[in-house]
Protein backbone atom coordinates (compact mmCIF):
# COMPACT_ATOMS: atom_id res chain seq x y z
CA UNK A 1 0.00 0.00 0.00
CA UNK A 2 1.17 3.63 -0.97
CA UNK A 3 0.20 6.66 1.11
CA UNK A 4 -0.48 9.41 -0.78
CA UNK A 5 -0.05 13.08 0.89
CA UNK A 6 -3.52 14.74 1.28
CA UNK A 7 -4.89 17.85 -0.69
CA UNK A 8 -4.20 20.73 1.14
CA UNK A 9 -7.64 22.35 2.01
CA UNK A 10 -8.42 25.39 0.38
CA UNK A 11 -8.88 29.12 2.37
CA UNK A 12 -12.17 30.15 1.86
CA UNK A 13 -12.49 33.74 0.43
CA UNK A 14 -12.91 36.47 2.20
CA UNK A 15 -13.57 40.13 1.40
CA UNK A 16 -12.18 41.76 4.02
CA UNK A 17 -8.86 40.31 3.45
CA UNK A 18 -8.80 41.66 -0.34
CA UNK A 19 -9.75 45.29 0.33
CA UNK A 20 -6.53 45.18 3.35
CA UNK A 21 -4.52 44.07 0.82
CA UNK A 22 -5.24 46.55 -1.80
CA UNK A 23 -4.93 49.33 1.11
CA UNK A 24 -1.48 48.52 2.17
CA UNK A 25 -0.55 48.32 -1.53
CA UNK A 26 -1.92 51.97 -2.26
CA UNK A 27 -1.15 53.58 1.00
CA UNK A 28 1.31 51.58 2.39
CA UNK A 29 1.43 49.01 5.88
CA UNK A 30 0.61 51.35 9.16
CA UNK A 31 2.97 52.04 11.31
CA UNK A 32 3.84 49.86 14.69
CA UNK A 33 1.35 50.32 17.58
CA UNK A 34 3.07 51.83 20.70
CA UNK A 35 2.80 50.12 24.00
CA UNK A 36 1.03 52.63 26.26
CA UNK A 37 1.30 51.60 29.77
CA UNK A 38 -1.79 50.75 31.80
CA UNK A 39 -3.24 53.48 34.15
CA UNK A 40 -3.97 53.15 37.42
CA UNK A 41 -7.52 52.27 37.50
CA UNK A 42 -8.46 52.35 41.10
CA UNK A 43 -7.71 54.85 43.42
CA UNK A 44 -5.50 54.33 46.33
CA UNK A 45 -7.52 53.15 49.29
CA UNK A 46 -5.96 55.08 51.86
CA UNK A 47 -5.48 58.37 52.70
CA UNK A 48 -1.85 59.63 53.16
CA UNK A 49 -0.69 59.67 56.52
CA UNK A 50 0.47 63.29 58.31
CA UNK A 51 4.04 62.51 57.83
CA UNK A 52 4.09 62.11 54.14
CA UNK A 53 1.62 65.37 53.31
CA UNK A 54 4.47 67.05 55.91
CA UNK A 55 7.12 66.00 53.78
CA UNK A 56 5.78 66.74 50.45
CA UNK A 57 4.77 70.39 51.80
CA UNK A 58 8.66 70.49 53.02
CA UNK A 59 9.81 69.57 49.69
CA UNK A 60 7.82 72.13 48.05
CA UNK A 61 9.24 75.15 49.77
Amino acid sequence: MSIMARKKKLKKFRAVQVIKEMARERVGEPPAQKVVPAKKRNPEKHRATLGKLLGEEGNIG
